[in-house]
C-alpha cells in the first residue's frame, strides 16, 4: 500500500521504520530541524534521521496551510503539528495514539498514565478530526503496565503494537465512536518534573518512571540538585538508583554518595 507518514519524535520514527518494511512510504512529513544541545546547532528530528537512512523523501513545512497529501492515507505518529481541517479533508489521516482513548487525550498520554499509576495502557488508531484526539477508532488494544516499565519501555511497546494494529486496519479501516470517560494528558511542564519528597514514595516513583529516559524528574539530594532517572520503593521509602547532578553525568546513587564524602 502506498501511504505517507507524519512523524517527529522517536515513537513516530519507530512506526515509520515498521511501516516502511511492509508498505511503500511516499514521503515523511516532519517538523523542521531545530536548535539542540548546548551548542544550539540545528539537528534533525528522530523521524527524519530514520527516513534518510531508509531513503525516504522528507518534507518539513513549518505550516500545513494548503498542503496536498498526494496520497489517500497518511499515518500520523508523534508528529506534533496542527493539521488544518481543510487538509484533513484531503486524505484519511490515521493517528497512532499511545493510550486507551478516550482516556488520556492530548500531548503526554504515556507520561500521564504512568504518573496516575494506571495498571494498563495501550494504543488507539483513530481518524483525525478537528477536535483533539476525539476521532473514531479504527483499532485499539491494551497491554499491562509492569512495575519495571518507564516511558522508554512503554513507548517501545506502543510502537510495536501500533504496527500490528495498522496491518489490521489498513487499507480500509472500520471506524467506531469512542466510548467512555474522557481524560486529558496535558503537556509536561517544569512543575511536573519536581520531586516533592513529602509525597508518598510510590507517587514519586511513578513520576520518575514517567519522565525517564527522555525528560527526567528533578529534586534535591543531600543539598545538591539532581535529576533522578531510576529508583525503587523499599518499605515506605524511595531509594534512588541512578541520578545525575546538575552539570554532571549520570551515575549510580552509590557513586553519587561517594562523591559527597
Amino acid at each position: 500500500m502506498r501511504l505517507a507518514v507524519a512523524a517527529t519524535a522517536p515513537l513516530g520514527a519507530d512506526v515509520l521504520e515498521r511501516l516502511a518494511d511492509r508498505h511503500d512510504v511516499a514521503y515523511l512529513l516532519t517538523r523542521p530541524d531545530r536548535p539542540k544541545g548546548r551548542g544550539r546547532r540545528l539537528a534533525p528530528p528522530p523521524a527524519k534521521e530514520t527516513a534518510e537512512r531508509l531513503g525516504i523523501e522528507v518534507r518539513q513545512p513549518e505550516r500545513l496551510d494548503g498542503f496536498d497529501p498526494e496520497v489517500d492515507t497518511v499515518v500520523v505518529a508523534a508528529y506534533g503539528v496542527l493539521i488544518p481541517e481543510a487538509v484533513l479533508d484531503r486524505a484519511l489521516w490515521l493517528n497512532v495514539h499511545p493510550s486507551l482513548l478516550p482516556r488520556w487525550r492530548g500531548a503526554a498520554p504515556i507520561e500521564r498514565a504512568l504518573m496516575a499509576g494506571d495498571e494498563e495502557t495501550g494504543v488507539s488508531l483513530i481518524e483525525l478530526v478537528p477536535e483533539l484526539d476525539a476521532g473514531p477508532i479504527a483499532a485499539q488494544r491494551a497491554f499491562p503496565i509492569e512495575p519495571e516499565d518507564d516511558f522508554g519501555s512503554i513507548s517501545a511497546r506502543s510502537g510495536a503494537l501500533a504496527a500490528e494494529l495498522l496491518e489490521e486496519a489498513l487499507p480500509e479501516p472500520s471506524l467506531r465512536p469512542q466510548v467512555g470517560d474522557v481524560t486529558y494528558a496535558e503537556k509536561i511542564g517544569p512543575e511536573d518534573r519536581e520531586l516533592d519528597w513529602s509525597r508518598p514514595p510510590h507517587e514519586l516513583l511513578n513520576r520518575i518512571r514517567a519522565l525517564s529516559p527522555h525528560i527526567g524528574a528533578r529534586g534535591e539530594l543531600h543539598g545538591r540538585p539532581v535529576t533522578v532517572w531510576r529508583a525503587r520503593v523499599e518499605g515506605d521509602e524511595l531509594v534512588p538508583l541512578e541520578v545525575q547532578p546538575d552539570g554532571g553525568r549520570r551515575m549510580d546513587y552509590e557513586a553519587f554518595l561517594r562523591g559527597l564524602r
